[in-house]
């Protein structure tokens, strides 16, 4: 996953060309396409909301539609926690799930695996999964594929240079105590530091994970995905430094109720009004933050830069947190489903994702159709990268990860402990 190509840019006029010509010519291999049972209909959830990824996989959907007559692709967005917490659990549970939908990697992965709800897809696509390499592994159970992720990066810090010049920061902090220096500055010069979307929980959420990437060990973090173990000190010294850092009052007012990526009063929308200096989030933010400003571009103010290490920590500094978005089909989805998923992840419609500045692809080639400099600057963390931690919750899977999150909020708010985050850890993982 750590790579680095050059970038160049290509009109989404050329991509969409190129990928009808290549859909049309493997069109004719089978699916809806032979007639078969007749018509066809995938439905088809993903996160695509705000931003220019809702007009992208618009365009996929009529494209594939055009390329096979008698399939519809019923394509619908919802809001991120809404299909993560609910809509998808719930259909899978009722036996009624869409076709293609938006498979998250770790934990979760395991548990609808284990329940017969995913289609293995390395007899189906095989050449698809190749295309993206090592990226594809933590969709993987037992060797076996059941989804592939469409972009893939790491956490950072989205910032505002307009604001860092105006309280006289002259370059991004470097260390944890730059990072604090520059929260100082920012409180001097009648700016809030950072905007945290802590009423969607996961967001405060991230803050931990960070602490703790770089407080543990590599050993410890295995340990603590593999076997459940928690009991290295590391994680309750990340609950202290997270208390410690919630002292200096970085966030805007009200953060406990703030929603991350929905409207303008969001965290994210914060940011993309100039009302805060920066957001913590993760390689899609920019995307997200365009979307939310008036002439819905991305602001040419911003900037993006790694969470620093911290100095003396066992973590290792270069460390990142980070993680995808992918796609599987259900159990009993149609072959089209499939074939669907596949022209997804062409090297045509990666260059399209690219090009729209949705995200980093997973296809290598399709890196060159970056043209947002702050994704380039993602990528290049990346590729910098010593090793990436999959995002904690997704990581420990649902039922661990609800218990953490839940525990990082009464930190933020000042209703638990470090040791209270840890202790709901424990008593989740014995329930597995």
């Amino acid at each position: 996953m750590n790579r680095r190509s050059t970038m160049r840019f290509v009109t989404l006029t050329a991509a969409t060309g190129l990928a009808l010509a290549s859909l049309t010519a493997c069109s004719a291999g089978g699916g809806a396409d032979d007639g078969g049972d007749g018509d066809v209909t995938i439905t088809w959830w993903h996160n695509g909301t705000t931003g220019p990824l809702p007009d992208v996989w618009e365009e996929v959907a009529t494209e594939f539609e055009e390329a096979h007559p008698g399939v519809t692709v019923e394509q619908t967005g919802y809001q991120n926690e809404e299909l993560q917490r609910t809509l998808i659990p719930n259909a899978l549970a009722a036996g009624d799930p869409p076709d293609l939908f938006q498979v998250w990697p770790g934990g979760e992965l395991r548990d609808q695996v284990e329940n017969g709800y995913l289609m293995p897809l390395d007899d189906e696509i095989a050449d698809t999964i190749e295309s993206v390499g090592a990226t594809v592994n933590p969709w993987q159970v037992d060797g076996k594929t059941y989804g592939v992720p469409f972009t893939f990066g790491i956490e950072g810090f989205w910032y505002n240079t307009d604001l860092f010049e105006q309280a006289g920061i002259d370059a991004p902090p470097a260390t944890f105590d730059e990072l604090t220096d520059a929260v100082g500055k920012l409180k001097d010069a009648g700016i809030t530091p950072i905007a945290v979307g802590a009423g969607d929980k996961w967001p405060a959420a991230h803050w931990w994970y960070q602490f703790a990437l770089h407080s543990c060990s590599p050993e410890a973090l295995q340990a603590a995905e593999t076997e459940y173990d928690f009991e290295d000190e590391c994680f309750v010294e990340a609950g202290e430094q997270l208390e410690e850092f919630l002292a200096l009052e970085p966030f805007q007012e009200g953060f406990l109720g703030t929603p991350a990526q929905q409207g303008a009063g969001s965290s994210a929308g914060l940011v993309a009004n100039g009302q805060a200096a920066m957001e913590l989030m993760g390689h899609w933010n920019a995307g997200v933050i365009g979307g939310l400003t008036a002439d819905q571009q991305v602001p040419p103010f911003l900037g993006w830069f790694p969470f620093p290490g911290i100095e003396g920590a066992d973590g290792d500094p270069t460390a990142a947190l980070g993680g995808g978005d992918g796609f599987g089909c259900s159990a009993e989805a149609p072959p089209e489903c499939a074939e669907l998923l596949e022209y997804i992840m062409s090297e045509d419609v990666q260059a399209k994702f690219a090009a729209s500045g949705s995200g980093i692809p997973t296809v290598p080639a399709a890196t060159e159709s970056l043209d947002d400099e702050n994704l380039k600057a993602v990528a290049e963390g990346l590729a910098n990268a010593s090793f990436v931690q999959l995002w904690l919750d997704t990581a420990y899977g649902t039922t661990v990860g609800n218990a953490m999150n839940e525990g990082i909020t009464n930190l933020f708010g000042g209703a638990g402990t470090p040791e209270d985050v840890v202790t709901r850890m424990q008593d989740a993982a014995a329930t597995q």
